[in-house]
């Protein structure tokens, strides 16, 4: 357990500005919508380009949500109490420690950050210079406001990463003729969601 880096996160935390920490307390939640917006973007972008690429855009929300699924499971499996509860002499967090049951390993959020970045920048691979650096603020940020062990967060951002890259190569074929065929339907809310077909 690393639990004297976590204190020493959680202390500097107490003793940061008022406005870093209403930052750290706002600014994953503002991640997570941040990347839903980037997820719609994404489409938009592929949804007249090559089927593949169009496929994989289409994909990163799905592969991020079952990374997400992923972290609950391993929840459930490893049954670590949050640092909040378990450590000696740690500072009150910046935020509601969650209720007992509400495992701490691994983080959620980092999972999620971790999942989206990778799976956008398949389809996407320009803005990476966006969404790693606001990955690796956000799983720090579970550490800052004292929800989580240092740990936690680097597990989060590895299997997210690693479930959403394996999830879009494994799904990209089949839903690259699935995205084609939306391409073909005579539905025109169908076409207009898939875009034009006359792209390969």
């Amino acid at each position: 357990m690393d639990s004297d880096l976590y204190l020493e996160i959680s202390d500097a935390a107490h003793d940061s500005p008022t406005w870093v920490r209403h930052l750290a307390e706002t600014g994953t939640e503002a991640g997570l919508l941040l990347y839903g917006v980037l997820f719609v973007v994404a489409w938009w972008r592929r949804r007249r380009g090559e089927t593949g690429l169009f496929a994989v855009a289409v994909l990163a929300p799905l592969a991020t949500a079952v990374a997400y699924v992923c972290s609950e499971l391993l929840k459930s499996v490893v049954d670590e109490e949050r640092p909040c509860r378990a450590v000696a002499d740690a500072a009150t967090p910046l935020i509601d420690c969650p209720p007992h049951g509400d495992w701490s390993f691994p983080s959620n959020h980092a999972t999620i950050a971790g999942a989206a970045t990778v799976a956008l920048a398949l389809t996407w691979r320009g803005i990476l210079w966006l969404t790693a650096p606001m990955a690796l603020l956000m799983a720090f940020s579970r550490v800052f406001v004292g929800v989580h062990y240092p740990h936690d967060t680097v597990a989060g951002l590895a299997l997210g990463a690693l479930v959403a890259f394996s999830f879009v190569r494994l799904t990209t074929r089949p839903a690259a003729r699935v995205a084609e065929a939306m391409r073909g339907s005579a539905a025109g809310a169908v076409r207009w969601f898939a875009g034009p077909s006359n792209l390969k």
